[in-house]
């Protein structure tokens, strides 16, 4: 049987907010997650999902700084 989290425990496990993982719920970007009235239970093993908003771009390197954009 599977063990379940609820949206505040998911968001402080990820560093998040609540309301945060209440829209990846409702996205159905958690795998497994279910609805039981106005409560989100979410698996425990749960990975928090990439962030869509977000792009991730590679740190500068120290030979990259000192280049211009010309």
């Amino acid at each position: 049987m599977l063990e379940y989290i609820s949206a505040p425990e998911a968001a402080k496990k990820w560093g998040i907010s609540e309301r945060r993982v209440q829209k990846l719920c409702e996205e159905e970007r958690i795998p497994g997650v279910a609805r039981i009235s106005r409560m989100w239970l979410i698996p425990k093993d749960a990975k928090k999902p990439a962030d869509r908003r977000r792009k991730e771009q590679p740190l500068p390197t120290p030979q990259d700084r000192g280049k211009s954009n010309d």
